[in-house]
């Protein structure tokens, strides 16, 4: 899959107005230290013309070494902390100091670009939906008892920690039980925090995932899309796959899963799963070389439980009941 020349324009329009806002606040910051400081106004006069007055004697063979300007630089960033100011308060402002705000990396697109690029291919826009009522702010334990509450804490624990330490710590989650006891609220609630930080998050369910694969991988003329399909499955920052099991099985699918979960584990590449399968299930559905990766490079965590979506209807009917 590619960017069309309207996708890629309006992403290359959003870096413009990036560094036209920070050009504007660094302008800002100008002023008002040259408000503060009438001395560094003054000096800040005669920068420019120091510098240039160097350059010149390089280039004629003159004896201005350039103590002059650099005098006035080191002057300038004195008085930013007699005034208060942090140091760096008129260095450039980025907000991906890696590209410059650019997009690109030389001529290797960001991983800020990449972010914006998956967002758009693979319809991100779904997982802010369900972020929007699946989010570690939304999380209640109050709706499980016993054994059940547990287990959903336990799991709730390991997500959080796992989005805490995402980008320095590789780890990889499965969470599994029977349905509504809050796999996927847990998938979203993580991938949503990890997204938020910058990270090139891509959400599929099991069976969209399959579907996509499979529409690209019978296809000759689709060669380079299944290329590139499987280079942003394999490379993005965090894959969630919601829902393992749902698809329709196969040995293409066996084999798909396979190939994609190895090499995200040779990457290094966390992934996240939520399913119904035990994990015996899952040898049964797919594969030993499936069930050896999954058994050994993921944290497992069993939930069970109510159906937390039916529970979460009826607290909000109690909740909203006139008294």
């Amino acid at each position: 899959m590619a960017l069309t020349n309207e996708q890629y324009e309006n992403i290359m329009r959003e870096y413009a107005a990036i560094r036209e806002k920070n050009s504007a606040l660094l302008r800002a910051r100008r002023e008002e230290v040259r408000a503060a400081s009438p001395e560094y106004r003054a000096l800040d006069t005669d920068t420019g013309a120091a510098f240039l007055r160097a350059l010149k004697s390089r280039l004629t063979g003159g004896n201005d070494d350039g103590a002059d300007a650099a005098r006035i630089v080191s002057r300038k960033k004195a008085l930013l902390a007699v005034n208060g100011f942090p140091s760096d308060y008129l260095d450039e402002i980025f907000t991906c100091p890696d590209c410059r705000d650019t997009g690109y990396i030389g001529t290797r697109k960001c991983h800020c670009f990449r972010r914006r690029e998956i967002a758009i291919l693979y319809g991100q826009s779904h997982l802010s939906e369900l972020a929007r009522t699946e989010n570690f702010r939304m999380l209640r334990d109050d709706l499980f008892t016993g054994e059940d509450r547990q287990r959903f804490l336990n799991a709730a624990g390991i997500a959080r920690q796992f989005a805490q330490n995402f980008g320095e710590k590789y780890e990889n989650l499965y969470f599994y039980g029977s349905v509504g006891t809050g796999k996927t609220f847990l998938s979203v609630c993580t991938a949503n925090d990890i997204l938020q930080r910058g990270f090139a998050v891509i959400y599929f369910s099991a069976a969209d995932l399959f579907d996509r694969l499979a529409a690209v991988s019978f296809d000759y003329s689709k060669r380079a899309e299944l290329a590139a399909l499987t280079d942003d499955l394999c490379g993005c920052d965090l894959l969630v796959i919601d829902d393992l099991g749902t698809e329709l099985g196969g040995t293409f699918v066996a084999a798909k899963l396979f190939s994609l979960l190895n090499e995200r584990i040779l990457r290094r590449r966390p992934t996240i799963i939520s399913t119904n399968l035990t994990i015996e299930d899952v040898r049964t559905r797919y594969s030993d070389r499936v069930f050896s990766r999954i058994v050994s490079s993921f944290t497992i965590c069993k939930l069970s439980g109510p159906d937390l979506r039916l529970a979460m209807k009826r607290v909000r009917r109690n909740e909203s009941a006139p008294v």
